[in-house]
């Protein structure tokens, strides 16, 4: 196994995509249609698994699951996949630096199949894309970031996690990690408390000041 400095573990929609906003149009439909009790039904599922979100909004109602899997699948498979301004810079200068790269997502490899058909160089920016597949909790549990810094052989100290939603934020401050904060979904004082920094985009955040946080 490569050794590496560190490692740069970044969930993906919000951080790596500037996809939120289209999501919390999606899920904010689907709060009025099946949960109208519940004004900001989009805000409390940010950052959960499809699982997650069924086993706590749609428990046993099987046939709203399918319509929801169904609708979903067709909207992802035409949403845009913009990239967070400055990030592609960012990723390109961790690898001249020999800093290890993962997405860690709640998304699954369906979801993944969908980006990587948008943009077919994303997979040469990371060295490993861990999906919902690999984790037996999910955000805001630290599972998924511990086993991003386990498959580098890295101790939590030596990893930044990079989030937007507040279960994201969670898992890393939890995983014992350094964490940025990106504003593309809240509010940059909503989100402060939960992490060393918080940044609008990754225009101006180069490798020295991740490298910082580990000092």
């Amino acid at each position: 196994m490569e050794k590496h400095r560190a490692a740069a573990l970044f969930d993906l929609d919000g951080v790596v995509f500037d996809t939120e906003p289209q999501y919390t149009l999606f899920w904010g439909e689907k709060g009025k249609l099946y949960h109208p009790e519940i004004a900001d039904f989009e805000q409390r599922i940010k950052g959960q698994t499809l699982v997650q979100i069924f086993d706590g909004w749609f428990a046993g109602q099987e046939a709203v699951q399918q319509e929801i899997v169904a609708d979903l699948k067709l909207f992802e498979s035409q949403m845009d996949y913009e990239y967070v301004a400055g990030i592609e810079d960012f990723l390109k200068a961790l690898r001249e630096e020999g800093i290890a790269t993962a997405v860690v997502t709640s998304s699954n490899e369906e979801k993944m199949r969908n980006v990587y058909g948008s943009h077919p160089e994303f997979k040469g920016y990371f060295d490993r894309v861990l999906t919902s597949e690999f984790f037996p909790r999910s955000k805001p549990e630290p599972d998924c970031y511990l086993i991003g810094a386990e498959v580098f052989g890295l101790p939590v100290s030596r990893c930044v996690v990079f989030e937007d939603s507040f279960n994201g934020l969670k898992a890393g401050r939890s995983a014992g990690m350094s964490v940025v904060g990106l504003s593309t979904t809240n509010a940059p004082e909503s989100i402060c408390g939960l992490c060393e920094v918080v940044i609008p985009d990754f225009r101006g955040f180069g490798v020295e000041k991740m490298l910082g946080l580990l000092a």
